[in-house]
């Protein structure tokens, strides 16, 4: 929100004293410390929009405020930090939270056009679309619209490792591998060739490609030296989809490499797998 600590005003201060207070889980007196902070950035001394619109958009989403007010609290704080700075970590984040509350609400479909509005094209940096487009490829799949979910998830995962977000990259390669598994096959277009082909469509409904077993090969030797640093655990869902990929490919290297350190696996689903 500022620049520079230097450049800092005091209600600025204030404001992210506030914000590390939150960060932190300590809420003790919180609702009044952000009321006093509220209407000091409504002021005439001290009007600061930027502030406004981030304390309001804070409060509604620790419960400030009544239940029924907090959509439309969600996206005065969107239309209001699209007026005044566009396409910033700021507007991304008012966004990311007016699509989580539309989806908690059961509004899978505005969830989604609000989404929408996360983009490179609006002038969004990459995490936030990252995170939008992982949020956006699970209600897909909550709606069996397979197609744009495996495109969303392919995309968050090249937004995640090219801002070295390797958990969160992690995440999607998983939810990702998980999907394509389901039907591979050598004549299926690659993810690249189906991000470049994405059309828009009026209407979600169930849709289905197979992936290419190419994209599959790229993801599991991505996956594989990050999930076997440590075997152990005793629900390795991981590590069964490397299984399954070794079996779905015939590429019996993945495979070789779990079982020639078998005795570090402690999931018995997976060790009944690699026996059998």
């Amino acid at each position: 929100m500022v620049n520079s600590i230097e450049d800092t005003t005091p209600l600025q201060l204030d404001t992210l004293i506030l914000q590390k207070k939150i960060s932190q889980g300590d809420l003790d007196g919180i609702d009044i410390f952000s009321e006093q902070i509220l209407n000091r950035s409504r002021s005439t001394s001290e009007r600061d929009h930027l502030v406004e619109a981030r304390v309001r958009m804070d409060r509604a989403l620790l419960g400030m405020i009544e239940v029924e007010l907090i959509g439309a609290e969600l996206r005065w704080c969107v239309d209001r930090l699209h007026a005044i700075c566009p396409g910033s970590p700021l507007h991304g984040l008012a966004l990311l939270n007016l699509a989580n509350w539309h989806r908690n609400a059961g509004e899978s479909m505005m969830s989604l056009i609000v989404h929408a509005d996360i983009s490179r094209e609006e002038g969004h940096p990459e995490d936030i679309i990252g995170l939008s487009r992982l949020e956006a490829a699970r209600i897909y799949v909550t709606l069996n619209d397979l197609d744009p979910a495996m495109r969303h998830l392919w995309s968050s995962r090249q937004y995640f490792t090219n801002n070295g977000m390797p958990s969160e990259s992690l995440v999607a390669s998983l939810e990702w591998l998980d999907l394509a598994l389901e039907e591979v096959s050598e004549s299926a277009p690659s993810m690249e060739s189906r991000l470049e082909n994405a059309a828009p469509r009026g209407m979600s409904g169930a849709t289905w490609i197979p992936s290419n077993p190419q994209d599959v090969k790229t993801i599991v030797e991505e996956l594989l030296p990050v999930l076997t640093r440590d075997l152990s655990g005793i629900q390795r869902n991981d590590i069964g989809l490397i299984i399954d990929s070794s079996n779905i490919l015939g590429f019996n290297e993945w495979k070789n490499v779990l079982l020639e350190r078998i005795e570090e696996i402690q999931d018995p689903r997976v060790l009944d797998v690699l026996q059998s």
